[in-house]
C-alpha cells in the first residue's frame, strides 16, 4: 500500500508540474497583445512585439481602440513585395492620424515574410496609422548602421492565406496613386484579441 501511495503522489506531482508549465507557457504566449484584422477577404490575426516596439504597439492599439481602421482599405499592394493599409478609404480619401510615432526599427526585428511594420515617409519619425504586411523577406527595408529602416511592430500568426489573397488581386493606377487594387480590399474592422 506504501508503494502505491508513493507513486500517486509521483503521478500527482507529474501532473501538478505539466499543469504550471503549461500554464505559464500560455502566459507567456499571451503577454503579447493580439488583434483579429477582418477585411473583406477573410481574417489576419496578429500578435503584436510590444517589448521591441513599444510606442509603435502603443499607438497602433490606440488607433484601434478608436476604430480608426474601421472601414479603411489596402490601398498600395505589390506582388512580392508587401501589401499597404490604414489611411485610406474605399473613394481614396485620406484619414488623417492624430499622431505620429517615433522611429523603433534598432530594435533587432527583421522586415521579413508576414511581419507587419509602419509605413512611413521620408522623415523616420513620420509613421503614424499607416501599415504593410510584407509578404516576402524585405531586408532592404531594415536598419542599417545608422540609417533607420521600417518599424516591425508584429507579426501575422494566423490568416497568411488573406495576405496572399489581398496580394494577387489586380491593381491599377488611380487619382495618381499606383497599385491600388481594382476592387478596394476593405478593413471591416481591427478588434484586440
Amino acid at each position: 500500500m506504501k508503494l502505491f501511495s508513493s507513486k500517486l503522489l509521483n503521478w500527482a506531482q507529474i501532473a501538478a508540474l505539466a499543469l504550471m508549465l503549461s500554464l505559464t507557457l500560455s502566459t507567456a504566449h499571451a503577454a503579447n497583445p493580439r488583434v483579429a484584422m477582418v477585411t473583406d477577404l477573410g481574417t489576419i490575426e496578429i500578435e503584436l512585439l510590444e517589448k521591441m516596439a513599444p510606442r509603435t504597439v502603443e499607438n497602433f492599439l490606440k488607433l484601434v481602440d478608436n476604430q480608426f481602421y474601421d472601414g479603411l482599405i489596402f490601398h498600395r499592394v505589390i506582388a512580392n513585395f508587401m501589401i499597404q493599409g490604414g489611411g485610406y478609404t474605399p473613394a481614396l480619401e485620406y484619414k488623417p492620424a492624430p499622431e505620429n510615432v517615433r522611429n523603433e526599427s534598432f530594435n533587432g526585428v527583421r522586415n521579413s515574410r508576414g511581419t507587419i511594420a509602419m509605413a512611413r515617409r521620408a522623415d523616420p519619425d513620420s509613421a503614424n496609422s499607416q501599415f504593410f504586411i510584407n509578404v516576402q523577406n524585405n531586408s532592404n527595408l531594415d536598419a542599417r548602421g545608422g540609417n533607420a529602416g521600417y518599424t516591425v511592430f508584429g507579426r501575422v500568426i494566423s490568416g497568411m492565406d488573406v495576405v496572399e489573397a489581398i496580394e494577387l488581386v489586380d491593381t491599377h493606377l488611380k487619382n495618381g496613386m499606383a497599385a491600388v487594387p481594382e476592387e478596394p480590399v476593405v478593413i471591416i474592422s481591427v478588434t484586440r484579441l
